[in-house]
């Protein structure tokens, strides 16, 4: 996102959402955030369900806490991001996706998002 107001929640999650097959993305779990204030409208766009975790519950967003551990590892919390190149957040975002998961059966979250649209595109010939 641009930045991180109500204003920017929307226009931000939309442009990188709408990037996924609409069965990906049916529901969305997003924690308070000020960011968040237009869920209706993000909702809306998106066609997909949003829900909020509970206050100081961060086991309600499990694999978004996980994955916010994991890019500490490249990102300080609290650091300015400011200063950070869209390739530079890409380059992270690759290295995260080909890190083998014990939660995936030790395979990487892109072989698994690759294994599910492979599945899809298989279902969507069958029906057709």
């Amino acid at each position: 996102m641009d930045g991180c107001t109500a204003n920017d929640g929307p226009v931000g999650f939309t442009r990188q959402m709408s990037r996924l097959p609409a069965f990906l993305r049916e529901s969305f779990t997003y924690d308070r955030g000020s960011e968040m204030a237009r869920h209706v409208e993000l909702a809306r766009r998106l066609n997909l369900d949003i829900w909020f975790a509970d206050p100081h519950a961060p086991w309600q967003r499990g694999s978004n806490e996980n994955t916010n551990g994991l890019l500490r590892q490249f990102l300080l919390k609290g650091a300015d991001l400011s200063g950070v190149s869209q390739t530079q957040l890409n380059d992270i975002a690759r290295l995260m996706n080909n890190r083998p998961r014990m939660t995936l059966g030790w395979k990487t979250p892109a072989e698994v998002m690759a294994e599910e649209m492979a599945k899809f595109s298989n279902r969507v010939a069958l029906d057709s």
